[in-house]
């Protein structure tokens, strides 16, 4: 098994971010955007320091981030610490009483780090009425911005 963004990995950070928000419940996009927000969070003003480097796949980042973030919600569920409601809008997901403590036992300091990320994103975007579709708008503007910063740079000689 491959630790590295394995579902178990992937799910104790959504856990972190559904215990943070709780009541509130959150869809997967939500997920999916508050995950890349928490290990990148150096990426977006205000931010703490990002956890993980940036890569240069980072868009295909996105893609995969969304299986993960699902795979990683069935983990909990089958756990006891999330459960799933059906909605009008779709399936809303969201910590259980027992998530809190069951983090609490835990001693990483990963895990602190993600719990202090998690809690800036809650004052600064879940507060604040967050809008995912402009979330995300920023992430992809930026690397956007990256890649058009390297643009010129692509196929000339370094001897020249």
């Amino acid at each position: 098994m491959n630790p590295l963004n394995s579902p178990l990995e992937v799910g104790i950070r959504a856990l972190v971010l559904l215990t943070e928000t709780f009541p509130r419940r959150l869809d997967v996009a939500q997920l999916v955007y508050l995950d890349h927000a928490m290990l990148h969070s150096g990426d977006f003003d205000s931010g703490p320091a990002s956890l993980h480097p940036d890569l240069p796949i980072g868009p295909g980042e996105i893609g995969m981030r969304r299986r993960l973030i699902e795979q990683g919600l069935i983990v909990l569920m089958r756990a006891g610490l999330a459960d799933m409601t059906a909605t009008e809008a779709g399936f809303l997901y969201g910590a259980t009483e027992e998530a809190a403590s069951f983090l609490d036992v835990l001693e990483a300091p990963y895990l602190g780090q993600l719990k202090e990320r998690a809690e800036w994103l809650t004052s600064s975007y879940i507060h604040e009425g967050m809008d995912v579709r402009d979330g995300m708008k920023q992430i992809t503007q930026k690397w956007a911005d990256d890649f058009r910063a390297d643009a010129p740079n692509l196929g000339e000689d370094e001897d020249q």
